[in-house]
């Protein structure tokens, strides 16, 4: 069955709770193009009245997009917590509500910066615990990295492996050594 053809999928994003906007919208972007609404949404066309005597062309394209921004809104209203809902459900349309929750939960670029100083004071102070493999911390490190990329600031590869090389436990000297 093809993606969001006669219903939303299983994989859908999980329900957004104002938490951690940035992940939810980089998932749900990627989960409404792939559903095809997202067109819907970053063109916000608007749907003109069908004329007199249509084509078999202009009542199926007139369909399509009716029913893409009719998904497309429910899509969104159905991966929002109840309360998320209250406030976006007098919104008219789909790109409406997308800049609804972009602008009230990615913050401005103040409070962008003052996260990305807090990750980045975050990655500063890692260290690699007696107990976990480097596969524990480097994930760690990967998931401060990806959540600075998400809010727009760029942590390069060379330094997730330099902070990985040099704050390994002793246990893994020897390894490091022969590398």
């Amino acid at each position: 069955m093809e993606l969001g053809s006669n219903s939303l999928s299983s994989l859908a994003p999980l329900v957004f709770y104002s938490e951690n906007y940035q992940a939810w919208a980089i998932r749900m972007q990627a989960y409404m193009e792939g559903c095809n609404y997202w067109e819907a949404i970053k063109q916000d066309y608007e749907i003109v009245p069908l004329p007199d005597n249509p084509t078999i062309h202009q009542n199926k394209t007139h369909k399509e997009r009716v029913t893409r921004k009719t998904k497309a809104r429910a899509c969104l209203y159905i991966v929002v917590s109840l309360a998320i809902f209250n406030r976006i459900m007098a919104l008219k349309s789909i790109k409406e509500i997308w800049e609804f929750l972009k602008s009230e939960y990615e913050g401005d670029e103040r409070f962008k910066g003052m996260k990305v100083l807090n990750l980045m004071r975050e990655f500063k102070r890692m260290k690699m615990k007696d107990s976990e493999s480097i596969n524990e911390y480097s994930d760690k490190l990967i998931g401060i990295a990806n959540k600075e990329r998400a809010l727009g600031t760029n942590l390069s590869d060379n330094r997730l492996i330099q902070k990985i090389l040099v704050l390994v436990s002793e246990r893994y000297e020897a390894t490091i050594a022969s590398l």
